[in-house]
């Protein structure tokens, strides 16, 4: 590697401006690069203490030669000019002149040797790794490959540099006014939804909107269009208090699709972690997605909601060593990334081709500035870590001390938003279930594989339908956690939706144009005797009561609810249980679904089990059950039983079983409300029954009840006709096939 003094000596010898016009070279006099400063890091608009104003840059480059910042203008001709100032491996220097609104990017020369590493390529213009806008979409034809390779045949030569400039073929970062007057934004401190209380809503920004009939064409697919009163109202008649939304970081489209005629939908793709993704903004004005995403956070704020993003920090649109280069293999490969003992090949934890190699502090301080920068000044409320089993790898192993969560759990700003970890990913010893430390929150895939075999009646007995139900204490009841520790779904993004899982038990991706060899086979799906749509009403009316029952479930477990977009209006992607690229109808949201009576009394129920939740804190608790009599009656916290009306034995847990009764006791919850007040509240007996006949439950007598009053009976279609019927304890209820019945202690 060169000395400090040798690179700035390499830089000074580019220093004359250089302006590109069909790729025709020009030497040109004039942008003056005065030294500014190496922090912060990226684009920054500013005033300098003589008046000028002007932008500062600053790119870490580690191993670099020469930095060269280039400027493009509206007609899109390059100016160029080398960043000669290098401190701490940052290159920086402030251009007087420049601002907002103008488009960037850097040329990174250095020594191409793939087989250390260095894969550095002038040629390329790179995007700013902190760029807070992104102008212009991501092809990916050959000249935006650091290395020769022949387009289409797909032959390649990696340790091969490819001269051809990729500027016209490649987005550009663009400067933001931080403070812009249209844009002022405070960052909100109210008070957040505790865990305990969350209901979390995961959505697609485009999908959601694209197809709502009371949005403007125009604001459709769009931060606008979320934050249209018609999109926000239908959140807040649900009554989630969180939004979880898939990808809104800058992403590029992978080749592979773009060969088939496809687009990565879905986004978990990353290529500008400080960018919200241009293609979502209404506007075309270049820059104005930072404000519409502003204004999007403002809105559902408003409205009581909370902003949760799905972050992508594992990897990069970048892929592997044939992959193309956009931003940080070009300007410091063996730096940013996680490479091999041959260094040519990259080590891959994400199955996405290329992992960020975290333990580095250049790379876990831009992860850390996101994070920081989206929470401050964008105003999100928290975060969902893709794959994040690969960010807690020290050098190869999941280490739960390691840098990463040890600097999110002293960050004054991070450690106090929600945290979610999706605690795995596809290396060896990946799956982190139940591991994360105290301040992170869980996708619990245990919660939804026990919750789809009971009822599909796969269950071997009951034993982890018990745990599951109750807060996975078998999981989370270690270092101070608490229930709410596991984010409990049945669907995600990722699989069927909930109206597929009761419809197929094969997937349908022939779509996504891979063989249908794409996606999980392993759906636990039950098809109620029919593959696919179909005219049976019989068969159809078993599927919505299994989504009743599905959805009852869920919302009734303790730990956090979360629910995907539109399984609450029985939408369906057709089988497909991958549709990552299919930007299309199977995907966007289909708002027609209301006006159909089964559907719209399937919102209903769920609306009302989220206001149940809500209104009673025994289903939401915020400390786990001990199962012990916490009077001498002999009343405990959590208590299990059989049909026969019963408590559980040891032997009950081992026997197969379609039949469950829980019981929550609402007499002294643990904690205290904010008075300081100990929480009562009403007690509760589900009973869940996924045998294919009737069965009678004995309801318990003393201590646990007097009476029951029915709630929820999922074998209704209409909730209005169940409230109101009183059994007294004793008697034995029939309970029909395939139901949830809820009743409340009346005495």
């Amino acid at each position: 590697m060169s000395s400090a003094a040798e690179q700035k000596a390499v830089a000074e010898e580019r220093a004359t401006p250089d302006t590109r016009v069909n790729g025709v070279s020009q030497k040109v006099p004039g942008v003056p690069v005065r030294p500014g400063a190496p922090t912060p890091l990226g684009a920054r608009f500013r005033v300098g203490p003589d008046g000028v104003a002007g932008t500062n840059f600053a790119l870490w480059a580690g191993g670099a030669e020469a930095v060269e910042l280039c400027l493009f203008d509206e007609a899109g001709r390059e100016t160029r000019a080398a960043l000669t100032e290098l401190t701490h491996e940052i290159w920086h220097g402030f251009v007087p002149g420049v601002m907002p609104g103008q488009r960037y990017g850097f040329r990174v020369h250095g020594r191409w040797d793939p087989w250390t590493g260095g894969r550095w390529n002038p040629a390329k213009l790179l995007l700013d790794p902190y760029a807070r806008a992104v102008d212009g979409e991501f092809g990916l034809p050959p000249e935006v490959y650091g290395h020769v390779r022949d387009w289409p045949q797909q032959q390649v030569a990696d340790t091969v540099r490819d001269e051809r400039d990729s500027a016209p073929y490649v987005p550009k970062g663009v400067v933001v006014h931080d403070d812009a007057p249209d844009d002022e934004w405070a960052y909100d401190r109210r008070p957040k939804t505790p865990w305990a209380d969350s209901v979390i809503y995961e959505l697609h920004v485009k999908g959601f909107t694209r197809l709502h009939p009371d949005i403007p064409e125009e604001l459709r697919g769009t931060y606008a269009g979320l934050a249209h009163p018609a999109a926000v109202e239908h959140l807040v008649k649900l009554g989630v208090t969180a939004v979880e939304l898939l990808p809104v970081h800058q992403f590029a489209h992978e080749d592979h699709l773009l060969r088939r005629g496809l687009k990565n939908y879905w986004g978990y793709n990353s290529i500008g972690y400080f960018a919200p993704h241009a293609a979502y903004a209404s506007s075309g004005t270049t820059g104005q997605q930072v404000g519409e995403f502003k204004r999007m956070v403002r809105a559902l704020h408003a409205a009581g909601i909370e902003v949760i993003l799905d972050v992508v920090y594992n990897h990069t649109a970048e892929a592997g060593e044939l992959g193309p280069t956009l931003s940080l293999k070009g300007i410091d490969n063996r730096g940013y990334y996680r490479l091999q003992s041959d260094a040519r090949r990259y080590a891959d934890y994400t199955g996405c081709g290329n992992t960020l190699h975290v333990v580095q502090p250049h790379v876990l301080r831009l992860i850390t500035d996101s994070l920081r920068y989206w929470v401050t000044e964008m105003g999100v409320d928290g975060f969902r870590f893709d794959l994040a089993a690969a960010l807690a790898r020290s050098m190869h192993d999941v280490d739960m001390l390691s840098p990463f969560l040890a600097v999110i759990a002293q960050d004054p700003v991070l450690r106090r938003v929600k945290l979610i970890a999706e605690p795995w990913d596809v290396g060896s010893g990946g799956y982190q279930v139940g591991a994360f430390p105290p301040l992170w929150t869980e996708w619990n895939d245990r919660y939804r594989n026990a919750v789809r075999d009971f009822w599909r009646h796969a269950l071997p007995d009951v034993r982890e339908m018990g745990y599951r139900l109750s807060g996975s204490s078998d999981l989370y009841a270690w270092g101070g956690r608490r229930p709410y520790a596991s984010v409990n779904f049945v669907t995600a993004h990722d699989g069927f939706t909930l109206r597929d899982l009761v419809s197929y038990e094969r997937k349908r991706n022939e779509d996504n144009g891979e063989g249908n060899r794409d996606g999980t086979d392993d759906n636990r799906a039950w098809n109620c005797g029919a593959e696919g749509e179909t005219d049976d009403e019989r068969v159809r009316a078993l599927r919505r009561r299994q989504l009743r029952n599905l959805l009852t479930t869920l919302l009734l477990s303790t730990g956090v609810p979360m629910l995907v977009a539109g399984d609450e209006l029985g939408r369906t992607q057709g089988g497909n249980n991958n549709a990552y690229c299919q930007d299309n109808e199977i995907s966007w949201l289909d708002w027609s679904l209301l006006a159909e009576p089964g559907w719209k009394a399937l919102f209903d129920l769920t609306s009302r089990l989220i206001a149940l939740r809500h209104r009673h804190p025994v289903l939401r608790r915020r400390a786990f059950f001990s199962g012990r009599a916490h009077s001498a009656d002999g009343l405990r916290d959590l208590a299990w039983f059989t049909a026969r009306g019963a408590e559980m034995t040891e032997g009950d847990w081992y026997a197969p079983a379609a039949t469950l009764g829980m019981y929550l006791s609402g007499r002294d919850i643990p904690g205290r409300d904010e008075r300081g007040a100990p929480i009562t509240d009403d007690s509760f007996l589900a009973v869940l029954h996924a045998g294919d006949r009737p069965v009678s439950f004995v309801l318990p007598g003393p201590p646990w009840a007097e009476r029951y009053e029915v709630v929820v009976d999922t074998s209704r279609e209409q909730q209005d006709e169940a409230p109101g019927v009183v059994h007294r304890a004793g008697a034995a209820v029939t309970v029909p096939a395939r139901a949830v019945m809820l009743l409340r202690v009346a005495g």
